[in-house]
């Protein structure tokens, strides 16, 4: 009789254009909201403010943009990445419809191309996931890539099909809610003073605060999205590997880091985009995190109530850039540049930001 239980794929299991459909639907409530809030202290009130968001033309408070992310992303662990070393980065991450207390969400993947590593024992494997709501609509389309260990190590079929990622989300492409209405837009509900036009490319806001990432609530993080992958959970599995110990999830991370952001990007109204992400250097329970926020652009939409902004939010671990001298990228023996080990996040996203009236 077969084994009942599954044991996720491995490299050699991701066959260039498979389409899965992911198990376990899931419907978010009112209390994994407020689980959201009390594991990250996010702060942008569209998320836990009823009257707010009605007054903006919502039905009532959404579900935060990134807790529809990690729910989306949690549904694709056990097939994705339940065997993955490591989650090492995210392109053309769009957000769709908003997503409300009730909605249930369901993820299906596509895989679009693999790559062996040069060691032989991992191989990085792209996808493109997609989580929509009970009435079809997409409220999430990603692609990323995850470095997967192999079921045979050593053999190498020295496959490499990896597709080439876009480098930005394309501005038609960013979903502005039909119903939004800012002509009521309350800044004292936010404490907000600055507006799209306040922010200027190459403009730095450090947000002072850090936080430390304590054990129990990573591990409440990515069990809040049923992510079920090893290198969260297994301790007794990672003793001998690389790190030796559980490593936070990147997403957690990235949570942290986004709720640090608030001070200094307090009206901003929802994550539009990533248009790209790199999980930089693994973070650690009892790390501390601190954040800045680096202006890209100013993105006008056409509309005289809001417009876009893209920002790169740098997390950095045990150092407060604010008041510490901390490098971003560094050369490396080989003469190659690349991150400081303290560098943990490098995001490339856009918000909405209203326009002052």
């Amino acid at each position: 009789m077969a084994d009942k239980a599954t044991i996720g794929n491995y490299f050699e299991d991701f066959t260039t254009g498979r389409e899965i459909e992911h198990a376990v639907p899931r419907t978010v409530t009112e209390g994994d909201a407020s689980m959201y809030i009390a594991l990250t202290a996010d702060r942008y009130p569209l998320h836990c403010d009823a009257e707010f968001a009605r007054a903006l033309g919502f039905q009532r408070e959404t579900i935060n943009d990134l807790l529809v992310f990690h729910t989306v992303f949690g549904k694709s662990v056990p097939d994705v990445s339940l065997n993955a070393v490591a989650n090492l980065g995210y392109a053309d991450v769009r957000f769709g419809a908003p997503v409300y207390p009730g909605d249930t969400l369901q993820a299906h993947t596509t895989v679009l191309g693999r790559r062996e590593s040069s060691g032989g024992g991992t191989g990085v494997v792209w996808v493109r996931t997609v989580g929509r709501n009970q009435r079809g609509e997409e409220v999430l389309s990603f692609i990323r890539w995850v470095l997967v260990n192999k079921s045979q190590p050593d053999v190498n079929a020295s496959i490499d099909d990896a597709p080439k990622t876009p480098e930005s989300v394309a501005t038609t492409a960013l979903h502005v809610p039909q119903q939004l209405d800012l002509t009521v837009f309350n800044p004292v509900v936010t404490g907000g003073r600055a507006w799209w036009g306040d922010y200027e490319a190459g403009e730095r806001i450090h947000h002072v605060e850090g936080v430390c990432v304590e054990e129990a609530e990573h591990q409440m993080a990515a069990r809040l999205y049923q992510n079920t992958a090893r290198a969260h959970f297994n301790a007794h599995a990672l003793k001998g590997t690389r790190f030796g110990k559980r490593v936070i999830y990147g997403g957690h991370v990235i949570s942290v880091t986004r709720a640090l952001s608030f001070n200094g990007l307090e009206n901003a109204l929802r994550v539009l985009a990533f248009n790209g992400g790199t999980h930089s250097n693994p973070t650690f329970a009892g790390d501390t995190l601190f954040a800045w926020t680096d202006v890209i652009e100013r993105i006008d939409l056409g509309r005289p109530d809001a417009g876009a902004l893209r920002l790169r939010l740098v997390g950095v671990k045990n150092c407060d850039p604010a008041t510490e001298e901390q490098p971003f990228k560094v050369t490396g023996d080989n003469g190659r540049e690349r991150y400081h080990e303290n560098v943990v996040l490098d995001l490339d996203y856009t918000v909405l930001m209203p326009k002052a009236r």
